[in-house]
């Protein structure tokens, strides 16, 4: 096709090659032209040579929106302005493609990596690689403290400053305890992260930890421990056995919360925990007294499964809602025996209380019992001077005999105390305790007790 200058009407009346591509070249600038391919398609080319170079042709762009004869012919007058400052426009956009590509896989990247360190999937993460390997027995309570934490950190790792943390710890500047435990977890969190290379520094580096709260003295008292006895009958058939087990065997929540009923031997009267479940990972035998016998076969004696739960899979959990009811009715049983007593009912308050200081109050008891402090301790699986160290290595004598009177002596105790309602203050003389060479693991006699199955 003749050269001539590119006009609309030039590239409109541009006819198609049969075979190979056509060219027309503009006659105004020079290396500016418009090829033809067989199948019809019409772009513009600028066609040039860099110095001690072969010649190189480029596509400008198709003919059409945005481009015609004269927006491309502007174009080649740009890019011929550039190669003749040495700036090879081939290359040009080869690096402007390469440098997109870059962009995009970095913002990918990016993405990927927010995602993957959001604070969200990361605490789960945490839970999963360390608490729950790590922390075997307190791992829940580190997951509850980062589901709590969560909507206050809705961004990436990396973007968490010191300050939000900050922000979040002055939240719980009511509660010491918590707070000391909120700052713990994400301490380790944290640390964990930069040990991984997710983080290159704790944003809490170097941050005191808040002091430690006084250490828990809370006792409940013997009208108090008449009360809830009382004031588990009206808690239902699973509530009630679950926290006067608690009461009479003086184990963790967790423990009797997961109770099987292959770890019972009702014929020895006796729970075995497997190292798996108890804490310190020391298994762990507990004889059952007459109270917690009485409480077990109220649910009905099997051979396996779950003594306390509602789904027949899972332990039973909803233990704060269940505690809120409890200090309900302890609250109005003490009020009520206060009016029995010609006492003024508004005046009784029920001051706060954990399940946990059912273990303080037992251990309490079984000292003003007379029992010798390593057997409560052995009750209780302390791991603390009597059980540690050169003790604890050398001193393998496990106190069955003795852990079995403690409690059959606190049971009797227990029975004594909350076996009268009448509203009058339970002044009991203390059952006290006395080493035995044996003891019968026989039960006779214990559903003759005033409150067995659950009466109240």
């Amino acid at each position: 096709m003749a050269n001539q200058r590119l006009t609309k009407k030039v590239v409109d009346a541009a006819e198609t090659p049969t075979k190979n591509d056509a060219f027309i070249w503009d006659t105004e600038l020079k290396g500016f032209g418009l090829r033809i391919t067989p199948r019809g398609v019409k772009s513009y080319v600028l066609q040039y040579r860099m110095k001690g170079q072969p010649a190189r042709r480029m596509t400008l762009g198709g003919h059409g929106n945005p481009w015609t004869a004269e927006t491309a012919r502007k174009e080649a007058e740009r890019r011929l302005i550039k190669i003749k400052q040495g700036i090879d426009p081939v290359e040009e956009e080869r690096q402007k493609v390469e440098h997109e590509k870059r962009r995009i896989a970095e913002e990918e990247r990016k993405q990927r990596e927010a995602e993957a360190l959001a604070f969200d999937t990361y605490a789960d993460l945490f839970v999963e690689l360390y608490l729950k390997a790590s922390w075997k027995d307190t791992w829940k309570s580190g997951e509850g403290v980062l589901k709590a934490v969560k909507p206050h950190f809705q961004k990436a790792l990396p973007e968490i400053t010191r300050s939000d943390v900050v922000e979040l710890l002055d939240g719980y500047s009511d509660r010491p305890g918590m707070k000391k435990l909120v700052h713990s977890v994400l301490r380790k969190l944290f640390n964990w992260a930069v040990d991984r290379g997710d983080l290159d520094r704790s944003p809490i580096d170097r941050m005191k930890a808040p002091k430690t709260p006084p250490a828990r003295k809370r006792v409940l008292s013997p009208e108090e421990v008449v009360a809830l006895w009382h004031a588990c009958a009206d808690l239902g058939d699973l509530w009630r056995p679950f926290i006067r087990l608690l009461i009479c065997t003086l184990q963790r929540r967790e423990e009797v919360a997961g109770l099987d009923w292959s770890e019972i031997d009702f014929d020895t009267a006796m729970w075995q925990l497997p190292l798996e479940r108890a804490k310190n990972d020391h298994p762990h035998r507990v004889p059952l007294n007459a109270l917690a016998l009485v409480e077990l076969r109220s649910l009905g004696e099997k051979a396996r499964g779950l003594v306390f739960t509602t789904t027949g899979k899972t332990p039973v959990s909803g233990f704060s809602k269940a505690k809120k009811k409890l200090d309900e009715l302890m609250l109005k049983k003490l009020r009520d025996r206060a009016e029995q007593r010609g006492e003024d009912p508004e005046e009784i308050m029920l001051a706060p209380w954990r399940l946990h200081d059912l273990r303080r109050t037992g251990a309490t008891n079984l000292q003003a019992l007379g029992v010798p402090v390593e057997v409560t301790e052995a009750i209780l699986n302390h791991i603390s001077g009597t059980t540690s160290g050169i003790a604890g290595v050398y001193n393998l004598y496990k106190y069955e005999d003795e852990k079995r009177r403690a409690l059959l002596t606190w049971s009797e105790q227990l029975t004594r105390l909350v076996s009268k309602n009448d509203g009058a203050r339970n002044v009991v003389p203390f059952v006290r305790y006395a080493p035995i060479v044996a003891v019968q693991a026989s039960d006779s006699g214990f559903r003759n007790l005033p409150f067995a199955e659950g009466a109240s």
